[in-house]
């Protein structure tokens, strides 16, 4: 194991400070870049080459690339005809990535934000995204929710910035997605992206729904990925050893009104399937939690990462949604301080049994 960073569109500055504080390989979103510029949404072999040269260039690999899948599991439960042909574009996509020398591609499984409530106060005055399922309503749904890779910075409703979206929509906006629904569309992706990529040799790792759902959905929309039983349901869609997860432990951690259980009982109920890792911590659980500093969770995460050698997981792994400050707008020194105790907790435990 060892530390990463998922950057998202770094300049040259970025990159070089990622390589300063020790990192190595790296985890890239690059939406709404030239990358994706062609009408179609195909990227272009050369420049996605081009692309990885030149983050090699600070010392840096690429691990994992992001494959945005866009609205294609909405899509797929309204208009099959335009799905499939966007699922065409992701195939190519896959195609490319491994020409492109892209070994491992992640996507988001959301139909709608990544949905929050609320941003709360932390220690030393800092902000932590939150989400309570007692204090939803649309406003805050708007306001505080995650829209795309982006943070959560009181973003309008569709985002200034179309580029972050993933085709992410407010729920009330959508038509009502049943459990059904949800392992149809989910389905219908899966059995279309899997075979290409095991044939190009290109690993896939699907991140969960965030957060988990109440029974019965929130606005009509259900969260079939949001439980141990959900991740598990969807691994076994195909046992190609190219199907597996962007594990990310914060999520699933808000699954659990216990969530230091609940991490350790996914991490040996699905190591072999972990190609990544958002090494990230929460307070609260289920329905009514916080986005904290990696030090201050209900996750022991050194006893996490302890688990995460014993089943024998090799992968990188990535700091996720620190907090929010005006002291740290760009969340570069809050990302710091997370990378450095990630990185001391691998020494702490290097030696263990």
């Amino acid at each position: 194991m060892y530390i990463s960073e998922q950057l998202i569109n770094p300049d040259a500055n970025r990159l070089r400070l990622s390589a300063q504080l020790g990192v190595e390989r790296v985890v890239i979103d690059n939406r709404g870049t030239e990358l994706l510029a062609s009408d179609d949404g195909r990227w272009n072999k050369d420049k996605l080459t081009a692309y990885r040269q030149w983050i090699e260039s600070f010392g840096l690999k690429i691990d994992v690339f992001a494959l945005d899948v866009g609205s294609i599991l909405l899509t797929s439960l309204v208009d099959r005809e335009a799905a499939q042909r966007h699922l065409e574009v992701l195939q190519d996509n896959i195609r490319i990535a491994a020409a492109a020398g892209i070994s491992c591609l992640k996507y988001n499984v959301q139909m709608v934000g990544i949905t929050r409530t609320a941003l709360r106060e932390g220690r030393g005055g800092c902000r932590y995204s939150s989400f309570s399922l007692s204090e939803y309503s649309p406003d805050a749904d708007r306001q505080f929710s995650y829209w795309g890779v982006g943070y959560p910075s009181n973003q309008e409703e569709g985002g200034a910035d179309s580029s972050l979206l993933c085709g992410q929509q407010m729920a009330r906006q959508v038509p009502e997605v049943s459990q059904a629904d949800g392992w149809k569309a989910i389905e219908f992706l899966v059995s279309g992206l899997v075979p290409v990529a095991q044939e190009v040799g290109v690993k896939l790792a699907c991140h969960p729904h965030d957060p988990a759902y109440p029974v019965g959905g929130l606005n009509g929309v259900e969260h079939v990925m949001g439980s141990l039983d959900g991740i598990a349901r969807f691994l076994a869609l195909s046992s190609s050893p190219v199907h597996g997860l962007n594990f990310c432990q914060g999520t699933v951690a808000e699954m659990s009104a216990d969530p230091h259980a609940a991490v350790m009982e996914a991490i040996e109920r699905f190591g072999k399937r972990i190609f990544m890792v958002h090494f990230r911590n929460i307070k609260g659980g289920y329905l009514d939690f916080s986005e904290v500093f990696p030090d201050e969770g209900d996750v022991d995460m050194y006893q996490a990462l302890l688990n995460y050698r014993r089943v024998g997981y090799q992968g990188p792994l990535c700091p996720d949604h620190v907090p929010v400050s005006d002291q740290d707008p760009n969340r570069e020194r809050f990302m710091s301080f997370a990378l450095g105790y990630t990185k001391a907790l691998l020494q702490a435990s290097a030696h263990q049994p």
